[in-house]
Order: C-alpha cells, then structure tokens, then sequence
C-alpha cells in the first residue's frame, strides 16, 4: 500500500497572535520543543509499518515558502512543496495535492494532517493511519474522531454510528457545529460523540470523485490552475488568475457533510470515522497550549526569560525581554520585541478579535513579526523613526539577496561579522568587520555572503519613504 502524506500548511493561527503572525503563521512556531508544529507533523508519520510512503506533499501559501522549504531540509525531508498564490480553504488545497499525488500515474491512499497540531503519542496515532489506510484502500472516505475528555466548546463533533469492524471503526452519523458548554456535556455523557480532527484518509481519486459529485465548480477551477502551472525551484506553483476564480471551501462543508443525512449526495462513498486517543490538540488558541504543556506545582507554563511569584495557572512566555509576573492566576502574557499580549485564559479565542483590529487600522503588528524571514536569512527592525529606520542583517553563507534599486531611501551598512560582497552601481568589492560603505538613493545595489559563516551587518536607511515595497528588482535568485 502506498501512503501520501499530505500537510495543509495554510493557516494564519490567529488566536496565537503575537507570536503567530499572518506572514509566520503557528505551525512554523516551535511551541512544544525544539521542532516547529511544522517538523512535527512531518515526523509523524515516520515508522508506520506495513506501508510504503512517498515524500511528503506540504501545500502552503507562497508567502512563506522558503521558510517552509528550509524547514523540511532542516529535518532531512525531500518532499514537494504546492504554492497556493492566496487562501482557499482547506477543499481546494487538498484538491491541489490529490492531483500532484496522481500526477505520476499513482493512486495513492492520502493521509492528510493540518500543520499545526500536535498529536502527544505519535505510536497511538501511526496504528490508527494503518487502521484507517485499509479502509481508504477499499474506497472509504475516513476521518479521525478524537476521544472527548471534557465538554469542549471550540471543537465541531461527529456523532458516530454502527460498528463496522473488529478495530472499532464507525460509521459516520452526522457532523455537528461547535456547542454550547450544555450541549457539550450532553455530547461528552452520550459517548457517541467525537471531536472533529481535520484528519482524513482517502485515495487521491476518491477525493477527485467525490469533489466533482459535491462541488464541480472547485474541481473545475482547480484542474484549470493545475494544468496552467509551473515548476520553480522545487515548488510547484498553480497559475494565480484560474486559482483566485476558485471558490472557497472547507473539506467539511465540500464534501464530509454530504456522506450522510439530510445533505446527503447519491453516489458518494461511505464516510467513517476511526476514534483516536493519541493527546491530540489542534492548538487553537493560548488556553490549548497552557493545557498541553509541563507545569508546575501551581499549574504554571513559563518559557523565555521568566520570574513568577504567587501565580496559579498562568501562561507566561517571553520571546526576549524579562517578564514577571506577581500574584495572577489564570492568565496568559506573551511577550515578543514588537508587541506584548495579556489575556484572561477564559477569552483567548476573542485574540482573532484583535487581530482583526490591527488589519483594518493598517497596522503591521497583525501580519509580520519585528524579525522577517528570507530566503538568504533574516532582518530584524531594531529601531525607527520619522525618515530613518535601523535594521540587523543576517546573511547565510552562499546567501545573495536581489539586484535591486530604491526610488526613496539610501542606505548605509556596517559589517559586523563575516564578510559581504557588494554591488553597487559598476563597482563590485568586499567589505570586512568594522567596514562600511553608503549606497545613495537610486543607485542599483547588492548583498552578498561569500563566505562560509554568517554575514551580520547593520543597515540604516534614511529618505522619505522606507517601506518596503519600495523595491525595484532586477535580477533574482529566488524567484520573485
């Protein structure tokens, strides 16, 4: 049996704002140790036995796609990389992946898993994929239903039905929206109701068939993507303008809630669910993470540089700065350089709401963190005021950023460390430690790392005009 694992990568984790940002969304966040919600999910599928597995297929938005390719390589993954050019829900991105899974000719049996959440006991979890990968196999359309332990309220449900088999698989009865806290507890003392997972496993042309029964219209639009589209680097990009006619839709309301009741459509196959209790969370909000970590005696979750004295069920991290808290109980603070949260844990799903009132102020602490990621490294906004900014750069060794010009800003940059090849105007020469050189406004320029450590400069850029689409390239080895 052959295995896809498909990871939709698409989300924004807006209820973990300020860490999770539009533009570094939560599942490239390492919130539970050393690997990103990311890497983890990846790794979960290693040493399912009786299976043979194909490179992982990560569908994401192209906004961060080399934060996402550098991810993969930091744990050793060669899998393909599908570019959404904007967000469409998860029905058309798993649309995207069954068909570059069948693009070689295979049908294979795709285990899809959102990107950012954790599962605790990945073994638990790898029986349930082998459970699950027999059914799909023979043609069903299967989800995870995860075991209720409390009357959980910002979690949808599937009420399962008849027993199909000796593993405990069955049939899906109906989904039902997220609950109120009685009706919860009415779910959770029934025994016959699940949390909905997001995690599904089907053949690549089950789901095919299935979308052109329920939705044609995001079959039709895909296809038309798909077969436009182009290789680049190792990301595989759908055509922008056919992708944006796609309407927007959730594998839930495409397709899973028409297995069965009144929504039910003729001719789809039969839709199961296969309960699982492996610690599995979808990590929705701060009050998610507080429950899934280590605490203290006091029920505590510190990380970062930390002081709490007498606090009872607190969440404190801090990206940078010294936090400390005093005498709090049941709160979350999360500290990060440009922007610092305190919430009552009992409202940390209303954090979206404050999400939504940074994006329509304009402001850019909603979409992009102080710190940006590049392909050739990073540029951290350390200060800035009215016509000037101050920003630190790291440059990887074999690093190059673009050929590129500005209509409004000069700049002048100082190496620290390392060593930086420039461009500027005709002239192209090395800069050392405690070296500097000023690039006027309009004059073409570069940056480059020739070196084998990292290049780490300061840049101060001074002009009307300092954002940063104030860019004109010329030449670049990225793509864009």
């Amino acid at each position: 049996m052959l295995i896809q694992p498909v990871v939709l990568s698409g989300g924004s984790g807006t209820r973990l704002w300020p860490l999770s940002r539009e533009k570094y969304p939560k599942q490239l966040l390492a919130l539970m140790g050393e690997d990103s919600l990311l890497q983890a999910t990846l790794r979960r599928f290693e040493g399912v036995s009786g299976a043979d597995s194909a490179p992982p297929l990560v569908v994401c938005n192209e906004e961060y796609r080399f934060v996402v390719a550098e991810q993969l390589r930091l744990i050793g993954k060669q899998g393909r990389i599908v570019l959404e050019p904007m967000g469409r829900n998860t029905a058309p991105a798993l649309t995207l992946a069954a068909m570059a899974a069948r693009s070689g000719g295979d049908d294979p049996v795709l285990l899809v898993m959102p990107a950012d959440h954790v599962v605790a006991q990945p073994e638990v979890f790898q029986q349930g994929v082998c459970h699950a990968a027999r059914l799909a196999q023979d043609g069903a359309i299967v989800t995870f239903g995860i075991t209720p332990d409390r009357p959980e309220t910002g979690y949808g449900y599937i009420q399962a039905g008849a027993t199909l088999n000796e593993d405990g698989a069955r049939a899906i009865a109906r989904f039902v929206e997220k609950p109120d806290l009685a009706t919860a507890e009415g779910y959770l003392q029934a025994g016959d109701y699940l949390w909905n997972s997001g995690l599904f496993v089907l053949r690549a042309s089950v789901w095919l068939k299935a979308l052109e029964l329920c939705r044609p219209d995001i079959l039709a639009a895909c296809d038309v993507a798909w077969k436009n589209g182009t290789s680049d680097l190792s990301f595989l990009r759908v055509d922008a303008e056919s992708f944006a006619a796609c309407p927007s839709d959730s594998i839930d309301y495409a397709v899973m809630e028409r297995l069965t009741g009144a929504k039910a459509v003729a001719g789809l196959p039969p839709g199961v669910v296969v309960p699982l209790s492996a610690g599995w969370s979808d990590v929705g909000a701060w009050d998610a993470l507080w429950q899934i970590l280590p605490k203290d005696d006091d029920g505590n979750v510190v990380q970062g540089r930390t002081l709490i004295q007498d606090c009872r069920n607190t969440l404190a991290l801090s990206s940078g700065r010294l936090l400390a808290c005093v005498g709090v109980q049941g709160l979350v603070v999360v500290e990060t350089p440009d922007a610092v949260l305190v919430a009552d844990q009992r409202h940390t799903q209303d954090v979206k709401k404050i999400v939504d009132r940074l994006k329509r102020d304009g402001r850019t602490e909603g979409m992009v963190h102080r710190k940006v990621y590049r392909p050739w490294g990073w540029y951290d906004g350390v200060d800035g005021g009215e016509r000037f900014q101050v920003k630190r750069i790291m440059v990887k060794p074999g690093g190059k950023l673009s050929l590129q010009m500005h209509h409004h800003r000069a700049e002048h940059w100082i190496v620290v460390r390392g060593t930086a090849r420039v461009t500027k105007g005709d002239e192209v020469f090395l800069l050392s430690e405690n070296q500097s050189t000023y690039i006027p406004l309009g004059v073409t320029h570069r940056l480059e790392n020739p070196g084998q450590v990292s290049l780490e400069m300061i840049e101060v850029q001074s002009g009307s005009y300092l954002g940063e689409d104030d860019i004109v390239r010329f030449e670049d080895l990225y793509g864009r």
